[in-house]
């Protein structure tokens, strides 16, 4: 066959690689952060490595915790569905991708017909044979007014915004796994703390269970001495079904079972191996949370869907062409002379519709205008989590030292009561009051040390810290 044959598939092929042209989708501009330049908390912008650049690796400084985390970024069951999902957003874009390239088939098709005799004209039957093999494009699309074009950039948007969610939904789970350990640990010290406080009661009651039966100790000492031995018991079965309750909630977080080495044993002065982190500008959130990421995403796809319903208002032309050879024998279905082409382009302009394009880019317009919203509200939801973390910060240290500061108190004014007591000068109901300052005193020591701790997770989460892209390329 000569090449003059194929000239319509070589013409084709020219007009796809010259068919590209501009999208019709509105130039895309970031909407301005409806938040203030800076965060009221004055040392917020204070100098340092940015949360964002610090991997949990370097971030924290038990070595329990972070086998936990690295556990849990193996093992969660929604981190995994959130690696799938980019997976299929990315296939999907492959698909929508391929449609701006013509597809390129093989075919190849034979029949076979009789005609009787009354109907042939030659008053014989007559029987066909027909044999034909040939290479084409099948409805390729002009993009003259960039409708695939479009659509195409709004599947590669949403495939980075599903991207941006796997990263949410990793430093969520470091800050989940991090502050279900912290709990853990904070409830094993109340449970330590109750069982002693049980103990030391016990042995105070048991001494005047004996003092009563000689005599020496009234019943109201005894039954107020009991109240405060019950009371132990019930924190302490309290606290065995939380510490219980909390090993459920890591290992629901872990998607396996806790492993004994890695059990906490108490809080820690830190949970970070880092200085304080500086919260910087809220600007720097536009750059560093994913989910402003994700949602800046979205508003981009939902931008370029607007180019696509655009499009539809204009003509949509598409071209079949095929080249091969044709023959009633298959014998010379490639001989000389079988050589057989068609070429047949298709133009759609449309002319009434009911109003459905009209509406459809109302739709397409409505939704960039929620998206516009939501992105808008992500920043707002950022800037308020970071100050919230600021202010708690600034404020922590005190609380703590405070609290600390009570304890102190609190357990010199038991220990000078039950003196008081032995001397006979007060009577018990001084000494159990006492007890209980010191015992309600140092259960609030440990809360403020959890929130201590738990602050400073919860600010380097905020931040966008947390993310490693190490877990996902392991996969």
């Amino acid at each position: 066959m000569r090449y003059s044959r194929y000239f319509p598939l070589t013409s084709l092929a020219l007009a796809a690689v010259l068919a590209g042209c501009s999208s019709l989708a509105p130039h895309y501009e970031r909407p301005a952060a409806p938040v203030p330049a800076a965060y009221t908390d004055s040392a917020s912008t204070a100098d340092g490595k940015a949360a964002a650049d610090i991997d949990w690796r370097d971030f924290f400084a038990d070595a329990k915790l972070r086998g936990l985390i690295a556990l849990a970024l193996e093992n969660n069951r929604d981190l995994r569905v959130s690696v799938l999902n980019i997976e299929q957003a990315r296939a999907q874009y492959r698909v929508q991708d391929a449609s701006s390239w013509p597809t390129v088939n093989a075919t190849g098709s034979g029949s076979a017909s009789r005609t009787p005799a009354s109907l042939s004209g030659t008053g014989q039957a007559v029987v066909g044979h027909q044999y034909s093999a040939a290479i084409g494009f099948s409805a390729y699309e002009l993009d003259l007014f960039g409708r695939v074009r479009s659509l195409n950039a709004q599947a590669l948007e949403t495939f980075l915004a599903t991207a941006e969610a796997r990263r949410t939904t990793q430093i969520s789970l470091v800050a989940e796994v991090a502050s279900a350990y912290l709990t853990w640990a904070a409830d094993l010290d109340r449970l330590a703390l109750a069982r002693q406080t049980l103990q030391s009661q016990s042995a105070s009651y048991g001494l005047t269970q004996r003092s009563f039966e000689l005599g020496n100790a009234s019943a109201l000492t005894l039954r107020q001495q009991q109240t405060s031995v019950d009371s132990a018991r019930v924190d302490v079965a309290k606290y065995t079904g939380q510490v219980a309750q909390d090993q459920n909630a890591l290992v629901l977080l872990l998607g396996a079972p806790v492993p004994d080495a890695w059990v906490p044993t108490a809080l820690a002065d830190r949970v970070s191996a880092q200085p304080d982190l500086p919260a910087g500008l809220p600007s720097d959130l536009l750059q560093r949370r994913p989910d402003i990421l994700q949602a800046e995403h979205t508003l981009k796809a939902a931008n370029f869907n607007i180019g696509a319903a655009r499009a539809a208002f204009y003509p949509r032309i598409s071209l079949t062409a095929s080249a091969g050879s044709s023959s009633n024998d298959l014998a010379g279905l490639f001989k000389g002379g079988s050589g057989s082409w068609s070429f047949v382009p298709q133009i759609s302009l449309p002319l009434f519709d009911a109003g459905t394009n009209k509406a459809n880019l109302d739709i397409a317009s409505i939704s960039r205008d929620i998206d516009v919203a939501q992105y808008e509200k992500a920043i707002q939801t950022a800037f308020r989590e970071v100050g919230d973390a600021l202010a708690q910060r600034s404020t922590l240290g005190e609380q703590l030292s405070a609290q600390q500061s009570l304890v102190d108190a609190t357990a010199e004014t038991f220990k000078l009561s039950d003196a008081r007591f032995q001397r006979g000068v007060d009577s018990y109901l001084d000494v159990l009051d006492a007890q209980r300052s010191l015992y309600s005193a140092q259960q609030n020591l440990i809360a403020t040390q959890l929130s201590r701790l738990s602050n400073e997770v919860t600010l380097y989460k905020v931040l966008g810290g947390g993310w490693s892209g190490e877990a996902l390329a392991a996969r």
